[in-house]
């Protein structure tokens, strides 16, 4: 039953101090946390959660995998800006008030500190009819220099793999296998921030975009007379949990516009860029180019080698 002194409050509230000195930000206390920055820059913001990913968390007591699905959620997007993390807020959703709240505050905790992100404030939330837990976030990031997200005519397509079914597509996760679990179902989505911003201090790249809900159908949103064309013959093989899905039955078309298929991340580069990179990035390889198009993505299907138009 929800308590409403909430008892882990002060706990919580001193937990997350360990976050408030980084090289970005200096935190002081008060009735709410004073945020003093120590840069001047343009800021992005973006907010996002675990979804229905969060009742298996709950079920398996994940709490850290949990604590970065909803990071990577947030982190990957970001990327997209090529944006720097700073400081957070977040919501927390269980279905009940207990001892769990600390387990996953400090499980937060410690991956902020790992990324000089300081949490400077939230709310938990106890909800007795949920199914399982949710975490969202608000995450503030800095632009050093902010350059156009699109892919251009004559690029390389370059993807990053994923860890599995990463934070997305679980409504139909759920309803393809019911009650059944599998392991794959609370593995954490990768983070690929750190990697990309990286590569960006050195390469020219023009387009990125993380694979999550809708799949690689977010690729559109780049293209300006042009299509992406992914072909089957890179190493970035789907994980067999997509196989078993598309097994009990989801269709190809609907496999790519829901899942990442084995590649959580797509960048286009210049093709004289493409090959150095690749044998640089871990888990990266060549998957695709952009050419002149009406703006659609088309892919050589690994489950058949069919053509998916999306």
């Amino acid at each position: 039953m929800y308590n409403p002194i909430k008892p882990y409050g002060n706990k919580i509230y001193e937990i997350i101090q360990k976050t408030w000195r980084t090289p970005y930000v200096f935190v002081s206390d008060g009735p709410y946390p004073i945020i003093n920055k120590k840069f001047s820059l343009s800021e992005v913001d973006h907010t996002d959660g675990i979804g229905t990913k969060g009742i298996y968390h709950w079920q398996k007591s994940t709490w850290r995998n949990a604590v970065l699905d909803a990071l990577a959620m947030n982190l990957n997007d970001l990327a997209l800006a090529r944006a720097v993390p700073y400081k957070l807020q977040n919501h927390i959703i269980l279905p009940v008030e207990d001892i769990r709240i600390l387990k996953i505050i400090k499980a937060l905790v410690l991956e902020c500190q790992k990324r000089k992100i300081a949490i400077t404030g939230g709310e938990n939330s106890f909800h007795n009819d949920a199914l399982g837990m949710d975490i969202s976030m608000t995450v503030s990031g800095f632009v050093k220099k902010d350059k156009p997200n699109r892919f251009q005519v004559g690029d390389v397509l370059i993807g990053f793999k994923s860890n599995g079914l990463h934070s997305n597509g679980f409504t139909l996760v759920r309803k393809v296998f019911g009650k059944k679990f599998r392991p794959d179902f609370v593995k954490p989505t990768k983070i690929y921030l750190d990697t990309i911003l990286a590569l960006d201090k050195v390469y020219d790249i023009h387009g990125l975009m993380h694979i999550t809900g809708g799949a690689f159908t977010k690729l559109k949103k780049l293209l300006k007379g042009g299509d992406a064309l992914i072909n089957h013959q890179h190493k970035l093989k789907p994980q067999p949990i997509f196989y078993e899905i598309f097994k009990r039955g989801v269709g190809e078309r609907e496999m790519y516009q829901t899942f990442n298929c084995g590649i959580g991340f797509v960048i286009s580069v210049p093709k004289s860029q493409a090959g150095k990179i690749v044998s640089k990035t871990k888990d990266a390889d060549m998957v695709g180019e952009v050419v002149k198009g009406n703006g659609c993505v088309q892919i050589e299907s690994m489950f058949s080698k069919k053509l998916i138009l999306l």
